[in-house]
């Protein structure tokens, strides 16, 4: 029922002309979200017998009016594979075979096309035929993990523009609805193909509908975010949807509603990805006023400026993820390892703690995703994961030199051609296409029914035939994931002034006059660390040294001092909210109900009753988060000696190593 709707979007209608046929695929997503790929070929067939009352004056005379009316008939191939150039080409086939009258048998094609093996991934090639005098090739990617785009990424940019794609790249990153429409079924599928793979790494995680049927449109005030994609002519539908942003690929705009805030990417990576864009999609800009322009810079073939676009977006997510890996927290081992990301850890370090974009693209489903599936120190890697591991300082240094920028670029996408096309020398191709004009033909006989056992029969001769051949598998080579450099901020700071080793002197003096009862000394100093503690450093500097002061758990100081550690406390726990990185305040916990002191006989004042006022006690994600920390401290304690502990430069990768999981 699903697939007669979906391969008619705009529903079952007779024509008054001899129509092409047309080609574009559909993709439906199960109840275990996994994707098929329907490709559909459609074409119409006369309908002689609505002539009514003609009918009886064609039977006297012998004669057959051409027809004045024609009816759809769709070939559909639903596959897990997505090939839709294979099956654009396979269907094509069949289509020729029926409207030709070759002398093929279309149950022979059919068990051929089913029977098929299709290789491995990792770049086999695969030549076989349907047996009508085709010759045709199935090339696999050299890596499953990274989209294959064709032209898609490339198209788009050409309809809609640099800065409204880059709006939709942040709406859908940022859980938004969005929604095209074309006059093009195929236009609508590659969009939404393009727009999906420059999340990479990121997979979309919500309803997934490059075509829409008209009769499931009131899907497009589902709550939950979506990319859809509807035929044109069904857009004054579609214009009253209050929450959803809305392009039009044939005019080239979207439409971004009022009550719509859309986050952008953080600066400066903004304004650098629209400049590596334009300096890719527009080469002579940069030189459209000088007074002797070179010659005119040739743009390069769309296939490789579609992965220049993608190798854009790939160093973009290089940038905003890079040092992920140090945030990491392995929570569970067996039965299957659970992976947790200290996302404010990560923005505080990264100085976005303010950031509207990379919070919510923190916190939504593509991130929870991302970590599950790439969080594993054990794992097989891919273009990505040697790109934030080693690259991200080359790409820092190239933000003001545009000629390395474009190199580092183009070696990135020759890198994406080549997983596409991993063979220079293809093979030679033939597929037998329509007669021109066939379809305009006065007299064609329908497309004759299909005999299912005899498509059974020599289907099972086929596979008979297979049983032989070695099975197409490939072991993923799995290695220690490289960490890489550890996070570092993102937005220039203004001063440093308060993690200057100066500052961090005064605080760990002004705690040594405090232990050592100088008390003089320690009114001197106090002020100055109050402020020094206003740094980061500063703060962490404040837990290691009062850490170095509780034995067995205990710390009895005398009121006086007591009073000084306590300021210190609230000094640094002040600055604690619910964005910041927790660190920290975990840090002081532990030492809140080590420090007290003795106020009468039997009576213990603890430091916890003097700081238990602030906010961070309260928020939910910091005792989860610190939770977190403790277990996995726990881990490393079970599978790491105190030796690969102290001198590991890897921790996390040491235990994937030795676990294997």
């Amino acid at each position: 029922m699903f697939c007669c709707i979906f391969c008619q979007p705009g529903g079952w209608q007779l024509s008054k002309e001899r129509k092409q046929p047309t080609f574009f695929v559909v993709v439906l997503t199960d109840i275990d979200s996994e994707r098929h790929y329907c490709s559909c070929l459609t074409f119409y067939e006369a309908e002689i017998n609505l002539q009514g009352t003609k009918e009886t004056e064609e039977e006297e005379s012998g004669l057959i009016a051409p027809a004045e009316v024609f009816a759809p008939k769709s070939l559909v191939l639903v596959s897990r594979l997505d090939y839709p150039e294979i099956f654009r080409a396979c269907l094509g086939l069949i289509y020729t075979v029926y409207v030709d009258s070759l002398n093929v048998s279309l149950e022979a094609l059919i068990a051929n096309l089913c029977s098929c093996l299709v290789p491995a991934s990792g770049g086999s090639q695969k030549l076989f035929s349907l047996g009508a005098g085709d010759r045709q090739l199935i090339q696999t990617p050299l890596h499953d993990s990274l989209p294959v785009t064709g032209t898609s990424v490339a198209l788009l940019f050409q309809q809609l523009g640099i800065q409204n794609v880059l709006s939709l790249f942040c709406a859908v990153l940022t859980e938004n609805k969005v929604l095209f429409h074309s006059a093009s079924f195929q236009r609508l599928s590659d969009a939404c193909r393009a727009l999906e793979s420059l999340m990479f790494p990121l997979k979309y995680s919500y309803p997934y509908i490059p075509i829409l049927p008209a009769q499931l449109l009131e899907v497009l005030s589902s709550p939950t975010p979506f990319i859809i994609g509807v035929h044109s002519v069904f857009r004054n539908d579609i214009h009253e949807l209050l929450d959803v942003i809305i392009a039009d690929l044939d005019g080239g705009t979207i439409k971004i509603p009022e009550c719509i805030h859309l986050s952008q990417l953080p600066e400066p990576l903004l304004h650098q990805t629209q400049m590596a864009l334009s300096l890719v999609l527009h080469p002579d800009l940069e030189t459209a006023d000088y007074a002797f322009p070179p010659p005119r810079t040739a743009l390069s073939h769309t296939k490789m400026l579609d992965k220049e676009v993608r190798a854009i977006f790939l160093r973009l997510f290089a940038q905003l993820f890079q040092g992920y890996r140090s945030c990491l927290q392995l929570i569970r081992i067996h039965a299957e390892p659970v992976i947790h990301f200290h996302k404010a850890a990560f923005l505080g370090q990264r100085g976005l703690i303010e950031n509207d974009f990379l919070t919510k693209v923190l916190n939504g489903m593509a991130f929870a995703g991302f970590v599950s599936e790439r969080g594993p120190p054990f794992r097989a890697c891919d273009l990505f994961d040697e790109l934030v591991a080693f690259e991200v300082e080359r790409i820092k240094a190239d933000e003001g030199n545009p000629p390395k920028m474009i190199k580092h670029v183009r070696e990135l996408a020759e890198q994406l051609f080549k997983n596409e096309n991993p063979n220079p020398h293809i093979a030679f191709q033939k597929v037998p296409r329509p007669t021109e004009g066939s379809h305009l033909r006065v007299h064609i006989l329908p497309f004759p029914r299909i005999n299912e056992c005899r498509v059974q029969e020599l289907l099972q001769e086929g596979l008979a035939r297979s049983q032989g051949a070695p099975p197409a598998t490939r072991g993923d080579k799995k290695c220690v994931v490289p960490a890489g450099p550890p996070v570092v901020s993102i937005m220039e700071k203004g001063s440093t002034v308060f993690n200057s080793a100066q500052r961090l002197e005064v605080v760990r003096n002004c705690i040594s006059f405090i232990f050592e009862n100088k008390f003089l000394e320690t009114e001197k100093t106090l002020p100055a660390a109050l402020r020094a503690l206003k740094g980061k450093a500063a703060r962490h500097c404040l837990t290691q040294e009062l850490g170095l002061h509780v034995k067995q758990n205990r710390a009895i100081l005398d009121h006086q001092q007591f009073d000084y550690i306590v300021r210190m406390m609230n000094c640094a726990l002040q600055d604690c909210s619910s964005s910041e990185e927790y660190s920290v305040a975990a840090a002081l916990l532990p030492l809140t109900t080590a420090f007290y002191r003795k106020l009468a006989p039997g009576v213990s004042q603890f430091a916890y009753t003097c700081v238990q006022d602030h906010p961070i006690w309260t928020n939910q994600q910091f005792w989860e988060t610190t939770f977190y920390s403790n277990v996995q401290n726990q881990v490393r304690s079970l599978y790491l000696t105190a030796k690969e502990d102290n001198h590991a430069v890897q921790p996390r990768q040491k235990v994937g190593e030795r676990i294997k999981y």
